[in-house]
């Protein structure tokens, strides 16, 4: 690796002043950005950790509404009886991410903020309909991702917490790839019981498979509002074209996953 600076901020504040710095870079578990730097695909001049910012931390439940503090754990994420309660898939969705390491050093924020095309957690932000709070504002999930490893995210902003309208049934099917453990396809659905998330809306978000990342497949959602079983997904699918094609499976058979990892989820929830 090359030579860098390391500053641990106490505050958002300082943090994102530090990060209007040349080549700055935040730190939050380091799984993407750690990797990448030792192959030099990424150069930061300056690494900024976030992990001794005490307002970062936590999950607590607001009414209709669960707030997960950005540098929350995957493995605080899956146990969390807040969690478990409230939005029983979100905390099955961070208990299949990566293994027990990643699970206890990974972050929500860091996973959100580096938006991996194979993630699991921009599923579950999309297919609830989740705010992401910034120190600057706040952004709808459906205008926040934006592309692969693409963000609205502007230089300085950091995700503060992550707040998950509370549904009335969600469910979450990975199919993983089994070496890496990232998503090969995933998908997460949710049906809104009021608030935030209106009553008998449905939102059905995929991750894995999309050329252009993280995306909603209208069709489905449309037949799961007319009823929420995954009977009413047979004969709904989503075309190759627009998928992810690699040597881990081909558009086609991400397509057919899709409608496979749907219904199963459905089943879940």
């Amino acid at each position: 690796m090359n030579n860098f600076d390391y500053v641990r901020p106490s505050s958002v504040a300082a943090a994102s002043q530090a990060l209007l710095g040349a080549n700055a870079t935040a730190l939050a578990g380091g799984h993407t950005l750690i990797p990448t730097m030792k192959q030099r695909l990424a150069k930061p001049s300056t690494l900024v950790d976030l992990g001794g910012i005490a307002e970062l931390k936590g999950i607590r439940r607001e009414g209709g509404t669960l707030v997960i503090g950005a540098t929350t754990t995957h493995a605080e994420v899956a146990s969390s009886g807040e969690v478990r309660q409230a939005i029983p898939a979100l905390a099955k969705l961070a208990g299949g991410i990566g293994d027990a390491q990643v699970r206890h050093r990974g972050t929500i924020g860091g996973s959100v903020a580096n938006n991996d095309p194979a993630a699991d957690y921009p599923a579950a932000v999309l297919g609830l309909g989740a705010t992401i709070v910034t120190n600057k504002r706040q952004i709808e999930a459906d205008k926040y991702f934006t592309g692969l490893f693409s963000t609205a995210l502007q230089p300085g902003e950091i995700i503060v917490s992550i707040r998950f309208p509370i549904p009335a049934q969600a469910g979450y099917a990975k199919f993983e790839q089994r070496a890496s453990r990232y998503c090969l396809v995933s998908v997460f659905v949710a049906k809104g019981k009021g608030g935030m998330f209106s009553s008998g809306d449905v939102r059905v978000a995929v991750s894995g498979a999309g050329s252009n990342g993280v995306f909603r497949v209208p069709a489905m959602e449309q037949a799961l509002k007319a009823n929420f079983a995954a009977a009413s997904l047979a004969g709904v699918s989503v075309p190759a074209s627009g998928l992810m094609s690699d040597m881990h499976g081909s558009a086609e058979y991400r397509a057919a996953l899709i409608d496979a990892m749907a219904q199963q989820a459905v089943s879940a929830a």
